[in-house]
């Protein structure tokens, strides 16, 4: 019998005992707890001892994600009901709304309007009172729905512009027709605002502001669904105060604004085409006054910009700090730079993070040399938001609702000051470019090939021992990242003396927990020891942790202090980043050293003795074994036998694997001649060590591509000095936009203007400009100020003469008292 025979049974007998005693216990209302004779965590299912009822009782849905706008139908996965049944959805243990059962028995519930992002819990009920079977989907920001699932506002632009000069016409829309379900449909307008709510809502400690999507009025009812729809918009008198909303089509069949039906939204956009008669009579007039009417509020609002982060120096410090900043999709270099708000741009990014108070938001926007735009140069320049356009949590309440609180504070007043009329300085007099004079890049540590380490500090070092260890620990800061490494098994079967990344996990303070392990060639994500699926979003906004995953070998994980990992796949072979914010420095501990800037105290055992930069392979084994975890504080999940036999029951450090710490490459070698051609400058040390442990030009070449990486985005975050902005003299001109060491400004002066103090001004090292900031006059003043400068030269020299006067005679008088007194003294 094979091995694989007897253990194929061993695990169908322990699959059938489990079953048996499983019978009797169930999942309802238990998702989550180890019951005494079976499990109800989502782990069971691959250690094949969960409850009988497990799947129908916690439950997964297809799809798992939907705009928080709601209205997506949501199949409940393994419960088949009684199609005249009755179904009733519970969201976050209080929205309630009818689900259906269709004629095959499915389960589905509806999404529901909310104003947050995230995963959702909910739970459902057959008799209307107990709600014991559960699952959660993800509510995810409207702008990053799939657009297949979205109505579509054919040329966006004359929909944003209608009613200003030479913008008219019919306006269309399109949809997939197969998604609602219905031969007839209705085409409604919501509209968006965020209005107070009185008194009472101060004395409580929430937010005095309330949000609101409400239906105004429809477009259109029983029209015929064929996926398109075009019309003339009539301006509105009875909702033309409402400038932000959502076109909405549902089947005809629901009444008018009916909340939390099935249906298809578009994009939030500002409703142009929907606005006063007097709009279209002189739009820019209209705007002109709602630009002036912003002013006045705005002012009364409290200052935001003091606490926002600065803006990095240069476009790849930008790209190059995932763990605090993210691409903007409004204007991506990724998406071929369509940067409609930022023109003269080609990449923005924005702080990850909202500002605590008020929850702000920072927006980084640079030119195709790599240089950051600033507004005081440009209208495409990089704005701060009062709001910021991702939300922050807990969301719900202005001015954290996601999107929507963004476009009320910040995009629309664009349109009235800068897009509709021309009092764009007054916008910019409110959203100025912060600069870049107090960024600090984070420092970045390395795990990559064999495993090579690569610390904070710059030290590098190889620790190839077998278990589970600490890579990052900051007491201090409550942030653990912990890695998992296995033997290499080489392609005719045998293991090599050396091993490899398998799994990292991470948490901050009371985040969720998240693991990237390595399965089948690609990377595998958990959250809190669940699957975490990326096949219909990118991003997730999660408890204390967003993770960001653009394919299946590449994926970031930011927690809310800044500090950012990165997993990529090099050839099937992992390699973990760690970026930690300046607030990190001497501040951390396990095997990527102690972030000071000094690499020799790198080398820290947990019992605080320091080793020598210059130790032995054999020192160094020994200091890297001792930083293995404990088995109370694992972030990991054991959810397998290979797991469990090979790391949860033995210690986390397997002191019977020894690994070779030198291998010779003989000439007699047959790999070695491509090993050498291909393993040169830096990085080739590393390079030739995992193609001789491994057998594999294969394995080499990934942790050469994975150390060219991690240099790459160190020269990325290379510290630059910044001098910061210089304005353009009154009635002259600038010449040059960048601010940095070694960047000189010259400027120049109007016809009939003449130049003084410096023509040209340089950034030094020490953050500072030569010269003065210069100014222009008039040929007409000339001869009047070079008068008031000779009058002011005179009065300054009448009065050093006086002063000099004033101390002679003082001298003289103090010479004759002391002749007194010496006279005085001899007799």
């Amino acid at each position: 019998m094979t091995a694989a025979l007897r253990e194929a049974i061993f695990i169908c007998g322990i699959f059938l005992i489990v079953s048996s005693k499983a019978a009797g216990q169930t999942c309802r209302g238990k998702c989550g707890d180890l019951l005494e004779d079976c499990s109800c965590r989502t782990t069971c299912v691959s250690l094949l001892n969960c409850c009988a009822d497990y799947n129908q009782s916690c439950f997964q849905v297809m799809p798992h994600s939907s705009s928080m706008l709601g209205g997506r139908a949501l199949r409940i996965h393994s419960l088949v009901l009684h199609p005249g049944g009755s179904l009733l959805c519970r969201f976050k243990g209080e929205i309630e709304r009818d689900g259906f059962i269709d004629a095959e028995g499915h389960a589905y519930c509806i999404s529901p309007l909310l104003y947050e992002t995230g995963w959702i819990p909910f739970a459902v009920s057959t008799d209307g009172k107990t709600f014991d079977r559960s699952g959660e989907y993800l509510s995810v920001h409207p702008s990053k729905v799939d657009p297949a699932f979205e109505v579509t506002l054919v040329n966006a632009t004359q929909w944003q512009y209608y009613g200003t000069p030479n913008m008219a016409g019919w306006l269309k829309m399109t949809w997939n027709s197969s998604l609602i379900g219905a031969e007839k449909v209705n085409i409604e307008l919501w509209g968006y605002r965020e209005f107070s709510r009185g008194a009472e809502a101060a004395t409580n400690g929430s937010s005095p502001l309330q949000a609101e999507l409400r239906y105004l009025y429809s477009l259109g009812r029983n029209l015929a669904n064929t996926g398109a729809f075009s019309f003339i918009p009539e301006p509105s008198q009875d909702y033309s105060d409402w400038e932000l909303g959502n076109i909405r089509i549902t089947a005809s069949s629901k009444p008018d604004g009916a909340r939390d039906v099935q249906g298809l939204w578009s994009g939030g956009h500002v409703l142009a085409w929907h606005l006063e008669q007097a709009f279209r009579d002189d739009s820019a007039a209209w705007a002109e006054s709602k630009c002036l009417q912003w002013d006045v509020l705005e002012k009364k609002l409290p200052s935001f910009l003091d606490e926002l982060i600065d803006c990095p120096c240069t476009l790849a410090q930008a790209r190059a700090d995932t763990g605090r900043f993210h691409a903007d999709y409004s204007c991506d270099i990724e998406r071929g730079s369509v940067c409609t708000y930022h023109p003269g741009c080609v990449h923005c990014v924005r702080a990850i993070q909202a500002s605590p108070t008020h929850g702000s938001g920072q927006q980084c926007c640079y030119d195709s040399t790599g240089a950051l735009v600033l507004t005081g140069d440009s209208v495409g320049g990089s704005t701060p938001d009062r709001a910021h356009d991702w939300g922050s949590p807990p969301y719900r309440e202005p001015p954290r609702v996601p999107g929507y609180s963004h476009w009320l504070y910040d995009v629309m007043s664009f349109y009235y000051c800068c897009l509709w009329s021309n009092r764009c300085h007054i916008y910019f007099n409110h959203r100025p470019s912060s600069g870049c004079r107090n960024y600090r890049p984070p420092r970045a540590g390395v795990v990559l090939g064999d495993p090579h380490f690569i610390t904070f500090d710059g030290l590098r070092y190889t620790f190839n021992g077998k278990g589970e260890f600490t890579l990052v620990s900051s007491p201090d800061r409550e942030l653990s990242v912990q890695a998992r490494t296995e033997q290499v098994k080489l392609k005719n079967g045998t293991l090599a003396r050396a091993t490899w990344l398998s799994s990292v996990a991470m948490k901050e303070k009371a985040s969720d927990v998240i693991e990237v392990r390595l399965a089948e060639g690609q990377l595998q994500v958990l959250r809190n020891q669940k699957f975490l699926p990326f096949t219909e979003q990118r991003w997730m906004d999660l408890h204390g942790v967003f993770v960001f995953a653009p394919s299946p070998q590449d994926l970031t994980a930011i927690f809310l202090s800044g500090a950012g990992v990165e997993v990529r796949l090099y050839e099937g072979t992992m390699a973990v980043t760690v970026l930690l914010p300046t607030g990190f420095t001497n501040n951390t501990q396990g095997l990527l050293g102690l972030m000071n800037s000094d690499p020799s105290d790198d080398l820290v055992t947990q019992t605080g003795e320091v080793i020598s930069a210059d130790a032995t392979s054999e020192e160094i084994f020994t200091f890297g074994a001792g930083w293995n975890i404990s088995k109370t504080s694992s972030l990991f999940t054991y959810d397998s036998k290979y797991l469990l036999d090979n790391y949860y029951f033995p210690p986390s450090h397997d002191s019977a694997f020894v690994p070779a710490f030198s291998l010779p490459e003989g000439p007699d070698d047959p790999l070695v001649a491509d090993m050498l051609r291909m393993c040169f400058g830096e990085g080739a040390k590393f390079c030739k060590y995992d193609t001789l442990t491994t057998r594999s030009l294969t394995m080499g070449n990934a942790t050469l591509r994975a150390y060219q990486s991690h240099r790459a985005q160190m020269a990325a975050l290379e510290p630059v000095v910044s001098c910061g902005w210089l304005p353009t003299p009154r009635n002259g001109r600038k010449n040059g936009t960048h601010y940095l060491e070694g960047n000189a400004l010259s400027f120049t002066c109007n016809q009939g203007y003449i130049l003084y103090d410096s023509t040209e001004r340089t950034c030094l090292d020490d953050g500072t400009w030569t010269g003065e900031q210069p100014y222009c006059i008039t040929d007409d003043n000339v001869g009047f100020v070079l008068g008031a400068i000779g009058s002011i030269s005179a009065l300054v020299t009448m009065g050093v003469m006086i002063r000099l006067h004033n101390r002679k005679q003082d001298r003289e008088k103090k010479e004759k008292q002391d002749q007194m007194v010496t006279q005085e003294q001899t007799c």
